[in-house]
């Protein structure tokens, strides 16, 4: 229950944050907003104020705004979104991703203040470190360690011989142990949030490349946190090196799609989502508010992308307008969109199922 708060809580915050961004935009060039709203209906309160109905409404996912004449219909008529010029309808458009990406930054701002916990790979990271341990970072399916019921995030305190805790203080030590111990049953001791967990494994012999004993990929991990006027640089830096793998990776997603027609084992949908956001609160609140930040950045990214229905699929056929010099029938806009949304509804159901098979 909690965790399925802490999701809808979270989900909520980001896609609010992103329509906001829309009615600001809007706001500020001088277009009539009907209506902006906190979750969607039925409507719970509303009241009136300049013009715009603020309402909030019972679904708790997010929120939306109605700009009139989004629709593509009253381009004549003064304060209606057609009758913007091309600069003010871009910044509309994109507003709700820059708005995103805003929101991560300011995320990873307070997180590089409050101590990130990245990997120790060189002597000045692990002078500045506190708090390391060793940290699971993958665990490899059908292993052992996923029969174990290990998971991403779950900190190696050590095995456990002959009932005495056997401490480890880097991922050599895992691995020193998982291959002296080859066939062999094993009890591994975690750190999962405040809990300490024995794990029984019976260690398998390893395969090819990357197949270990356990299943695991480690990195020895520690907090590294910064003074606050660094860490505002640090924070914008971090969202602009995330912006870019994340483009990057669906760049990646979407050339596997139409060249192999598969889709990549590591997309998660809504029920992924919900686990993994799950797992970094348990793990403590600077990893949840780095996780935060991704997904607000994901957000971001997904929404730009040039495909119907989403933000970067309206600039599209904005920037097709400019082009042309005149906009697209509205019975035309209204079926490439219509088209893109079912695509992605269908998207999102094969990847909720493979989700539910995934996680349960």
């Amino acid at each position: 229950m909690m965790t399925a708060i802490i999701v809808i809580l979270a989900i909520s915050v980001l896609v609010f944050v992103h329509e906001f961004g829309h009615f600001w935009a809007a706001k500020r060039a001088g277009m009539r907003v009907d209506e902006f709203g906190f979750g969607f209906p039925p409507r719970l309160w509303s009241t009136q104020y300049n013009g715009t109905r603020y309402s909030i409404n019972a679904i708790p996912f997010g929120g939306f705004v109605r700009i009139f004449g989004e629709d593509g219909g009253h381009t004549e008529a003064p304060g209606s979104f057609g009758h913007g010029t091309f600069w003010q309808r871009v910044g509309v458009i994109v507003a709700g991703v820059v708005m995103n990406f805003v929101f991560a930054a300011v995320l990873l701002m307070l997180v590089n203040f409050l101590g990130l916990r990245i990997g120790i790979f060189d002597e000045p990271t692990a002078s500045r470190a506190r708090d390391a341990y060793v940290q699971i970072l993958q665990v490899v399916p059908d292993s052992p360690a996923e029969t174990g019921g290990l998971k991403p995030l779950d900190a190696i305190v050590g095995f456990r011989e002959s009932g005495v805790l056997v401490p480890v203080a880097g991922p050599e030590d895992v691995q020193t142990v998982a291959y002296e111990n080859v066939g062999e049953p094993v009890v591994l001791v975690i750190r999962r949030g405040s809990e300490q967990i024995d794990v029984p494994l019976t260690l398998r012999k390893p395969g090819g490349p990357g197949e270990g004993p356990i299943g695991i990929s480690l990195a020895l991990t520690g907090v590294v946190s910064y003074p606050w006027h660094e860490a505002i640089w640090r924070g914008a830096v971090d969202a602009g090196r995330l912006f870019a793998s994340i483009l990057n990776g669906y760049w990646q997603i979407i050339a596997t799609l139409f060249t192999d027609g598969t889709l990549d084992a590591g997309v998660s949908g809504p029920i992924g989502i919900a686990a993994l956001t799950g797992q970094a609160a348990k793990v403590g609140f600077n990893y949840f508010l780095q996780f935060i930040a991704m997904i607000s950045v994901n957000l971001a990214v997904l929404n730009i992308i040039p495909f119907p229905a989403l933000d970067g699929g309206r600039l599209l056929l904005l920037i097709a307008e400019r082009l042309r010099g005149r906009a697209l029938a509205r019975s035309t806009e209204y079926a490439i969109n219509a088209a893109g949304f079912l695509i992605l509804v269908l998207l999102m159901v094969a990847v909720t199922a493979r989700d539910i098979v995934r996680f349960f």
